[in-house]
């Protein structure tokens, strides 16, 4: 596993891709919190960070989408999958290998943003004035909700040789997960149905965690749709050998 792990890091720090997402990902998400009206922390009125909070799970769904397209449709598309596959390793190892690898990229486009805070902590007024754990509880919240998406693109990546697709299949369930699920909770106003609908939707969960308290069912719901998904990628890499 650990031999995949490296060599999709190289693999993607290798590609003008990866500086261009991850640059793409600070720049947008720099233009929200600094110059666009209505968003921008200086006009805010308060020493908070819940701009990039708002933000980035919505950039997430292209970031991550562009992070996981190549990390089986290219294998397949170039062949070196056929070469992986008769190393003395396993499909799981091969799949946890990528996925950790994807997940490790997302920790690098989030370090820099943790620059904003220090800019809001000493731009408060006293300064520190910001709810510390509050940040970190949505920080820990942006890892999650990225863990399942990466999750989410490495099953997308793996039903197709095509990039492109792989994109844009990734995505769209990323965006499905994110914000079509809790929306379809408004068809059932009320009851158990309701709250069951929108409880399957990542943003209730990502919402329940940025609040700042990390509740072990939250934590458990992330953790299920990694697995899932990555089970589901397995299946569909399992496909070659039938």
């Amino acid at each position: 596993m650990v031999s995949i792990f490296i060599k999709e890091i190289r693999s993607f720090l290798s590609s003008l891709i990866a500086y261009i997402v991850v640059a793409v990902f600070l720049l947008a998400i720099g233009l929200f919190m600094w110059i666009y009206d209505d968003t921008n922390a200086l006009d805010y009125g308060m020493a908070s960070m819940d701009t990039l909070f708002m933000m980035a799970p919505w950039v997430f769904v292209f970031l991550i989408s562009a992070i996981t397209m190549r990390s089986f449709a290219e294998e397949k598309k170039t062949g070196t999958i056929e070469f992986i596959t008769t190393k003395p390793i396993t499909d799981t190892q091969i799949i946890l290998g990528k996925f950790f690898a994807g997940l490790t990229l997302v920790l690098f486009a989030l370090i820099p943003t943790l620059l904003y805070y220090f800019t809001i902590h000493q731009l408060g007024s006293p300064q520190g004035n910001i709810d510390t754990g509050g940040m970190w509880g949505s920080y820990i919240g942006l890892v999650l909700r990225g863990s399942g998406d990466v999750s989410i693109g490495l099953f997308a990546s793996s039903l197709t040789d095509n990039q492109i697709v792989s994109f844009v299949l990734s995505a769209f369930l990323c965006f499905f997960t994110y914000s079509v699920l809790g929306q379809l909770s408004g068809l059932f106003p009320t009851g158990k149905l309701n709250y069951y609908t929108e409880w399957l939707g990542i943003d209730f969960h990502y919402q329940s965690i940025s609040r700042g308290v990390v509740d072990t069912r939250d934590v458990i719901y992330f953790i299920s749709l990694v697995a899932v998904f990555l089970g589901l990628t397995k299946l569909s890499f399992s496909r070659r050998k039938w």
